[in-house]
C-alpha cells in the first residue's frame, strides 16, 4: 500500500463529517460572523471545503510563495459549498492518489523570495497542512453553529445535540 492511500481514506472519512457540518449551516446566516476580526460563516466554510483540492494542487509544485491569505469570497449557498467539497475531494484523489511514495517523501517548500521559510516532505504537508487544518476549521464551524443556536452535528462521538449511538 502506498503512503497516500491511508491519508486519502482518512480524508474521505473526515469529509463526511465536514459535509454534515456544512449541511447544518443556515443559509440565511452565511454572512454572520462572531467577531469583527472573524471571517463570516460562509467564508470559513468555503475556506475549509476548498482545502483538499487547493492543497493537492499546491503539492504538484516543488514550492509556493508565502501566501497572503486574503479572505475567501462569500459563497452564495450551501450547494456551492457542498459542490466545492465534492470537487476538491475528487481533485485530491486524482492528484495525490497517483503520487508515488518517492514523490511524497520529497521536500516541498514555502518560499519568501529564494529563501525557504518552511520545508517538509509532501506527505507531511498532507497530514499537517491539509488534514489537520481541515479539523481545525471544522472545529471553528462547530463553534459558529453553537453560537447561532444551530444543532451541532456529531464529529467523533456525540454532541450535545446528536448522539449517533442512541438506540443501539
Amino acid at each position: 500500500m502506498s503512503i497516500i492511500q491511508p491519508m486519502l481514506a482518512e480524508l474521505d472519512q473526515e469529509a463526511e463529517t465536514l459535509k454534515r457540518h456544512v449541511e447544518a449551516l443556515p443559509e440565511d446566516k452565511l454572512g454572520w460572523k462572531p467577531h469583527e476580526k472573524s471571517w463570516t460563516l460562509g467564508q470559513l466554510a468555503l475556506h475549509t471545503v476548498q482545502m483538499p483540492g487547493n492543497i493537492a494542487e499546491m503539492l504538484q509544485l516543488d514550492g509556493v510563495p508565502v501566501p497572503d491569505f486574503p479572505p475567501p469570497p462569500q459563497p452564495a449557498n450551501r450547494k456551492e459549498l457542498l459542490d466545492t467539497l465534492k470537487g476538491g475531494l475528487g481533485k485530491a484523489h486524482e492528484l495525490l492518489g497517483g503520487m508515488s511514495d518517492e514523490k511524497l517523501m520529497q521536500e516541498w517548500k514555502v518560499l519568501k523570495g529564494d529563501q525557504a521559510v518552511m520545508a517538509m516532505p509532501r506527505a507531511a504537508v498532507v497530514r499537517g497542512i491539509m488534514l489537520n487544518h481541515i479539523y481545525h476549521h471544522r472545529g471553528q464551524l462547530s463553534v459558529y453553529l453553537r453560537l447561532l443556536n444551530v444543532p451541532v452535528p456529531t464529529t467523533y462521538g456525540r454532541s450535545a445535540d446528536e448522539n449517533p449511538l442512541a438506540g443501539m
